[in-house]
């Protein structure tokens, strides 16, 4: 999630977990603790596609801040000496507010190691998007009640009800997640569309309008389906895929990383003579927010390069589209991303 939110939150846990006791500095450490494992954007690493999978790497492993835990609370108390008699407390307070952090990011597309150093790829719930206000706001308004209201019983339960009321918007989240994928399948069933893999991801700032990507052997398809759907049918475009322009690029770090990162969703194409794969879970038709050229082009196979990233225009257009597909289905004529 964005930064701020991830601030509101652990601000919020820090308020909730010591907040009576404390006072306003729960908060304050809450949402220093809250923004630490996005530090590691600010690793300097040189290769593109290892900035990107960096991110959300071991910052955010719950081992990790397992044991980071105790220097943080050693520092806290070092700080604040006064407060020594919570020292479990603080120890709750820390480890809540790493883990909450690690664990909302789960819910986005982009996936998070939660289990680093294991191997796994990143845990990606794709129920909620990046920057979703339904569920900022409650966070910050209950943080803001806490801060100015922090001597009085009042402020203490505005923080707790923002909590409550994000905390259902995630489960709404999942269960709009598993309503979506239900009739998605059943009308690619009905319509006999194959597809080995496929993803559910919401649009832009709601949860009310869904993406769908599915992968079938060398090609992929994208539609879009709306809450107010109902039965209609899902509308499915489909695109060459083209993993055939890996060939000899199998043991190229950058395309291995990326075939685990995205969990096998992405395309291959060839641009400005080069060999370019394409993240297909983020961004929208033929607009994507993580491209990466990794290799030219060249007969007879392709010559592996340092990765480099290969970014795309924005179409803001997308955001007045999809506010208007979430309350109507367009005709086939004015579908304009399928």
């Amino acid at each position: 999630m964005d930064t701020v939110t991830q601030v509101a939150l652990g601000a919020a846990v820090g308020e909730a977990v010591m907040g009576r006791r404390v006072g306003r500095r729960a908060a304050l450490w809450g949402g220093l603790c809250g923004l630490l494992p996005d530090l590691d954007l600010l690793v300097p690493l040189t290769d593109a596609v290892d900035r990107l999978t960096w991110h959300r790497g071991p910052s955010h492993s719950l081992f990790v801040l397992a044991a980071a835990t105790p220097l943080v609370v050693r520092l806290i108390l070092r700080l604040q000496p006064s407060t020594s008699g919570h020292r479990g407390r603080w120890v709750w307070l820390v480890f809540l507010a790493f883990a909450t952090h690690v664990l909302l990011d789960c819910f986005t597309v982009y996936g998070t190691q939660i289990f680093w150093p294991l191997s796994t790829p990143p845990v990606m719930g794709s129920s909620i998007f990046i920057i979703d206000p339904a569920y900022s706001l409650p966070l910050i308004l209950g943080v803001l009640a806490a801060l100015f209201l922090h001597r009085t019983p009042r402020g203490h339960r505005l923080n707790a009800l923002g909590l409550a009321l994000s905390s259902l918007y995630l489960l709404w989240s999942l269960g709009a997640k598993l309503h979506v994928e239900s009739r998605v399948r059943a009308s690619l069933a009905r319509q006999a569309i194959p597809y080995t893999a496929l993803l559910s991801s919401p649009t832009a700032f709601n949860t009310l309008l869904w993406r769908i990507v599915t992968v079938n052997e060398g090609t992929y398809a994208e539609g879009y389906y709306s809450i107010l759907d109902g039965d209609r049918d899902i509308r499915m475009a489909h695109h060459p895929a083209n993993p055939e322009l890996l060939h000899g690029l199998a043991d190229h770090r950058p395309v291995r990383r990326l075939q685990w990162f995205t969990h096998g969703f992405y395309g291959v194409s060839r641009e400005g003579g080069g060999i370019v794969i394409t993240d297909l879970r983020m961004g929208m038709e033929p607009h994507y927010t993580f491209r990466f050229r990794v290799a030219a082009d060249i007969d007879p196979l392709p010559l592996p390069e340092p990765a480099r990233r290969v970014r795309s225009p924005r179409d803001l257009r997308a955001l007045a589209w999809i506010w208007q597909r979430i309350w109507s289905r367009p005709t086939t004529q004015d579908e304009k991303r399928v």
